[in-house]
């Protein structure tokens, strides 16, 4: 949580503000029932409070030429008029005894005579007359004015509240939506950093789900639950403090379930921990299984695996729905139990209430105001306990995301890292060692040095090491013995940027993106011109097929350049080599995939790109490295021979017999 919040630092004074504004909504909703429960004291239920005769400068109303007034000394009024309700209709009595006027509001023994009430306090009976409605708006005209005010000032503090809330939501949301926006740069921008083993050992739907759905789940941390806690918690402080302030006894009434409450949502928290770590898992595992299956499509359909493939699906699928299920099934239960018990608060404070209404000890406006507080009550109390739950989840998603951000890479550069524009392409290999695990040696004690121009291949079967070789001169990994020397310093003391930067390298497996022609031989690399680009292009004799598409350079891509065949992809690899003009060209088993009339058209533009660049060719096919200014064969991690391609065959070694075995198996 400390680190979480460390995102925040940024955002201090729109969080700031977000507290004030939380501040105000919480006032603004704890006096809303105050204003009507006041009107419904003051002016609503004031009518059977007395008026008393006083001089004409003194009058609040002129009834009928008698100038009366609520606000009144008693000590010094002689004469009293005053409203009394019986069987939903108002009479007005008048009488000259001051002690009457609580006699009379309790009174609840009357008799109607016709357009008259009376009615008996000790043994002496009063005549009240009934008051038209005309008569009732007179005498209560400041009533309904207080009533006209007192409405008009909740309609303040309810548009007050309701832009309060909007400008709140409206921070927050920003607030999130910057803060996960920073975040999602913060893990991708890492995740590029890291090392090539690490992307070997992640499954690519892990990392989805870290950069997008983990991601969005801090969103909701920032943008709402962590403003909803503080929200709730000080709601729910406020709503006990102006409770207690207007009356005790009917607070602790209304106070009855809250162990019962505090029971279960310790239970809820307990169990929606569960239920959302459940969830992510799953939603995780599904993900990864999704993105793995999805790539391999072409290989599922053609080992006809549809069937199997889905039946796992639907097991992955079905468990995310159990965990779902299990979370919607807690809240299923939390949330009915919590409105159930607020039910029954509200019956207590209603059934007690109403008692202490009729006996006077307790206004009807106040009861109005604990019936109102007492349902809004239990809303932040089953919030909070919800909020637990997602902010468990949140937290569960940001260690995931943290996990990501704590991986350090091996592959660093020192302090003064080398930052060469152009290396000559001088390579060196003294006694190297290299395991991809601990000391599970691939490369066992290899030595040889490539003079700048030279073109070497190395050739061997599978698992020899050749791969791994290439793998170091970019430094994708570090060795535990020997040195590597590029230009005859250490490739350590090179930034890696740079070193790569002068490394072409072209692969078997060739990777394209999603776009166009143009953004995938240039990697949206704006130092690469459009006459940089074509001219890369016809050199390896990719602009051929290039020039026949609708769009020509424009031509939208699809994922994985799936509209294109395998000898097109290859084109564009080279392309895009060749247009970064590297000064080390490493091909990687680069016309495997390339047919024989495609292999034709680019065997002479490979011959000019290799012109003056140091060369590093790995293949399987012997004929196309024949060339090769050294050639060196590999077993078992070690280098059995080298020398061109003649010596070797005068050798009657390990490649006399591989080109033996090829050339055999042409023939047939």
């Amino acid at each position: 949580m400390r680190r979480l919040l460390a995102y925040l630092r940024p955002h201090k004074l729109a969080a700031g503000f977000s507290l004030v504004i939380v501040l105000v909504l919480i006032a603004l909703e704890l006096y809303r029932p105050l204003i009507i429960g006041d009107a419904i004291d003051t002016y609503i239920n004031a009518y059977y409070k007395p008026y008393a005769v006083v001089e004409k400068e003194d009058a609040e109303v002129i009834f009928h030429g008698i100038p009366l007034a609520k606000n009144y000394d008693a000590r010094r009024a002689k004469e009293f008029y005053q409203i009394y309700l019986w069987d939903n209709t108002y009479y007005l009595f008048h009488y000259e005894d001051a002690k009457l006027v609580k006699e009379l509001n309790h009174a609840s023994d009357a008799v109607v005579e016709g357009r008259t009430v009376k009615v008996t306090i000790d043994g002496q009976t009063y005549t009240g007359e009934k008051m038209s409605k005309a008569d009732i708006r007179k005498l209560r005209i400041h009533d309904l004015q207080g009533v006209k005010e007192a409405s008009l000032w909740y309609l303040i503090v309810l548009i007050a509240y309701l832009i309060c809330d909007a400008l709140s939501i409206w921070v927050l949301q920003k607030m999130g939506q910057d803060i996960v926006y920073e975040m999602r740069n913060e893990v991708f921008g890492h995740v590029l950093t890291l090392d090539t083993k690490f992307f070997n050992q992640e499954p690519v739907g892990k990392l989805v789900t870290r950069v997008t759905n983990d991601t969005e789940a801090i969103n909701e941390l920032f943008s709402t639950v962590l403003v909803k806690l503080f929200r709730n918690v000080v709601k729910i402080i406020g709503f006990a403090v102006v409770m207690l302030s207007i009356n005790v006894k009917m607070t602790g009434l209304a106070f009855m379930m809250l162990p019962i409450v505090g029971a279960l949502t310790f239970f809820f928290r307990y169990m929606s921990r569960k239920a959302y770590r459940m969830v992510r898992v799953a939603l995780t595992d599904l993900n990864t299984f999704l993105s793995e299956n999805l790539s391999g499509m072409r290989l599922i359909q053609i080992f006809t695996r549809e069937k199997e493939k889905y039946n796992e699906f639907q097991d992955k699928n079905k468990t995310l729905f159990k965990a779902y299920f299990r979370e919607q099934m807690t809240f299923a239960i939390f949330r009915p139990s919590i409105y159930a018990l607020s039910i029954v608060a509200l019956i207590i404070i209603m059934g007690f209430g109403g008692k202490y209404t009729l006996e006077g000890s307790l206004t009807v406006g106040t009861l109005y105001i604990f019936i109102n507080y007492i349902r809004r009550f239990f809303e932040p109390i089953q919030e909070l306990a919800e909020q637990f739950g997602t902010l468990q989840s949140s937290l569960a998603s940001a260690e995931k995301i943290f996990a990501i951000l704590d991986e350090k890479a091996t592959i660093v550069n020192g302090e003064e890292a080398l930052e060469p524009e152009r290396l000559k392409g001088e390579i060196t290999f003294d006694h190297v060692w290299f395991a991809y695990e601990e000391e599970d040696y691939v490369l066992k004690d290899i030595s040889f040095t490539i003079k700048p121009g030279e073109r070497v291949a190395f050739v061997g079967a599978t698992g020899a090491g050749k791969s791994s070789i290439l793998n170091l001169i970019g430094r994708y990994y570090d060795i535990q013995k020997g040195s590597i020397l590029v230009d005859g310093k250490d490739i350590k003391e090179y930034s890696t940027n740079a070193l790569r930067g002068n490394i072409g390298q072209v692969q078997q497996d060739v990777f394209i993106f999603t776009g166009d022609i143009q953004s995938n031989i240039t990697l949206n690399n704006p130092s690469i011109t459009w006459e940089q680009m074509v001219e890369a292009a016809r050199y390896v004799n990719a602009d051929g097929f290039i020039q026949k598409l609708p769009q020509a350079y424009e031509e939208p891509v699809s994922e994985r350049g799936a509209t294109f065949s395998a000898g097109q992809r290859q084109l564009l690899s080279f392309a895009r080599t060749l247009a970064y003009n590297p000064s080390i060209l490493v091909l990687d088993e680069a016309t495997a995939n390339i047919d024989t009339e495609t292999e034709s058209l680019i065997t002479e533009a490979l011959k000019r790109l290799m012109e003056g660049r140091t060369t590093i060719m790995v293949a399987h096919r012997l004929s196309t490295i024949q060339h090769a200014d050294k050639i060196m064969v590999m077993d078992k991690g070690k280098i059995m021979e080298s020398g061109t391609h003649q010596e070797l065959l005068a050798q009657k070694g390990i490649y006399y017999k591989l080109y033996e075995l090829q050339l055999a198996s042409i023939e047939q």
